[in-house]
């Protein structure tokens, strides 16, 4: 008897789920997704301008004016400056300041932008 109770249940499950896979265009969009989860990020000039990551100090508005074809700024250094952005409630200079500053530390580099290395030479 368990048996058979079990074998509906999973069957019924089956049938739900398989119908939901196949109606998801209807209704998905219903669905609300909250801004922290999902963020296009913009893959041009223009769209990087929309987005927020220019400034008076990094002006991209010279490459929206003279044509430049190339896909816009680098997308997982956008993503990382959206979340310093949004996380320490900064705009876009410092944010890209901060961002520079945790690569270079990540790389063996100091804030003056020299070498950590003890084996450095430099002839200046």
């Amino acid at each position: 008897m368990a048996g058979y109770f079990l074998y509906t249940i999973s069957f019924c499950f089956l049938v739900s789920a398989s119908a939901l896979y196949l109606t998801r265009d209807r209704w998905v969009h219903r669905i609300p997704v909250p801004d922290y989860i999902y963020h296009r990020l913009p893959s041009t000039f223009a769209g990087d301008v929309e987005g927020g990551f220019t400034s008076n100090d990094f002006d991209l508005t010279g490459n929206i004016t003279s044509g430049d074809s190339r896909a816009g700024l680098d997308e997982q250094g956008k993503r990382e400056v959206k979340k310093i952005m949004k996380r320490e409630r900064v705009d876009f200079d410092e944010a890209r300041r901060i961002f520079t500053a945790r690569r270079f530390a990540k790389n063996n580099i100091g804030p003056d932008g020299l070498p950590k290395d003890p084996k450095f030479v430099s002839f200046s």
